[in-house]
Formats: structure tokens, sequence, C-alpha cells
């Protein structure tokens, strides 16, 4: 090779006896990459995912099978409180963090535990705890009374539509309380629906809580509200203004 030649070829940038090397893919021939399309993975839908019903509260009774001196127990014991008004005991536990309610008669009412595991042992604490004040205590009669648990739909809900789908068991007085009260009898379960979506729910277990968060889920996706584009909601807001200046003409100076 001459070096005339080498001379021309350095100046276009290839040096002699060198691999030339593949040139560079551009970021601007890349697909945008969407949420979920790793690994050829789909999008995902957030309004296909699973619903998570949160326990807020749970109520369990149970009776110690014995007459129980309260002011005794007020005396003797730690984290209460005796109300005379009303002849109860209240009890504080830290863990589980919950109250008890102690009667006289032996009756005793746990509430404030997230879990049914943490209930009952609440109540063994509470029955371990009466046991240590010479208390001749059984644990018997153990129920859970209540449960208060919480969800959110990922979708508004039409009210209005609900009650016309519905009317025998659900009540809407937006005057009175913006939520829709739906019961299901069959489940003994009081259902509190919202606009937005978020749903409160009072059955008398976890299992009834479940079946009853399916059993209104099919209501509430027939009354969902529809998303408004941007382009609509900017159509809207226009309307709006022009009718305004037409019912005001003195705002538009």
């Amino acid at each position: 090779m001459s070096l005339m030649s080498e001379r021309h070829m350095i100046r276009n940038g290839v040096v002699p006896g060198m691999h030339q090397l593949a040139e560079p893919v551009s970021n601007k021939n890349l697909p945008p990459l969407m949420n979920g399309e790793v690994n050829g993975d789909e999008p995902e839908d957030p309004e296909d995912g699973t619903i998570d019903i949160v326990p807020r509260n749970i109520v369990c009774n149970f009776k110690v099978g014995c007459h129980l001196d309260l002011k005794m127990i007020a005396l003797k014991g730690c984290n209460v409180q005796y109300r005379s008004a009303t002849n109860v005991v209240l009890m504080k536990l830290r863990r589980p963090m919950c109250t008890a309610h102690i009667w006289s008669s032996g009756r005793v009412t746990c509430t404030g535990s997230k879990t049914e595991p943490d209930a009952k042992r609440a109540a063994r604490k509470v029955a371990r705890f009466l046991q240590k004040l010479k208390f001749p205590v059984k644990l018997r009669h153990y129920r859970i009374v209540n449960i208060l648990a919480t969800c959110s739909f990922p979708f508004g809900v039409k009210l209005e539509h609900v009650v016309g789908l519905d009317r025998k068991n659900s009540s809407y007085e937006p005057e009175l309380h913006p939520g829709l009260t739906y019961k299901v009898s069959d489940l003994s379960a009081v259902l509190k629906i919202f606009s937005t979506g978020s749903v409160t729910i009072t059955a008398p277990s976890l299992r009834n809580v479940q079946m009853a968060v399916e059993h209104v889920y099919p209501l509430c996706s027939q009354c969902r509200k529809v998303k408004e584009s941007s382009g609509r909601k900017e159509e809207l807001e226009i309307e709006e203004e022009d009718w305004n200046l037409d019912s005001n003409p003195a705002a538009a100076f």
C-alpha cells in the first residue's frame, strides 16, 4: 500500500490494520418501553388487579364463668379504669393492642384487634390476668361477633345507578350521608359504598366480609364511572366559561 493511499484512509477515519467497529444503534430506532413489557410481558391493566380487604377492627366476646369484683380489679390491676356510671372496667393491652370491657357478670368484650389470632390472644391474656387476681376463671363461649374491614375498588361508582338496579337492598340519602348503604341479609353484612370506590364492610366473620365484597362487586362494576379524556374535559371547561359569560356579561370586563 502506498503512502498516499494510507494518508487518504486516515483522513476518512480508517486506520490501516484495525477492524472496523459496528455502528452504534441509535435510541431513536428503539420502541418505547411500556410498563409490564419487560421480558415479553404484556402491560398490566390497573383495573384488573386483586382487591385487598384490610380488617380494621375485630370484636370478640367470651365469658369467664364466675362473678367478678370490679372494684378489686380496679385497685389491684394495671392499665385498668373503672367506670361507675356504666359499672364496667376498661383494660388496655399493648400486645396485641386492644381494649377489653369487663362486666361483673363475667362477660368480657375485646375490641381493636386487627386479626383473628390477635383477638384470641387478647382474650387469653385477659383471662390469665383475672386468674392472677385469684378469680376461678375459665374461658368459655369465645366467639367473634363483628368485623370491620375496608377495601377500595379500582374505579368510581355512580351511586344513583346502584340504587336504581337494586332498590330492595340499597339505601342512599346524599343529604344525610355521602355513602350508599347496601345490606346482604344472607351474610348479615352491611356495606358502605362511596362514589370514590371506597367500601366499608361490617360482617360477623372474615369469610362473610369476602363473600359480601364478591357479591357487590359485579353490581358496582356495572355502575362504574367512565374516565373522561383530557380533550373532553377542556371542551366542558370552555362550554362552562361561555355559559358563565352569557349569564353574566359584566364578568368579561
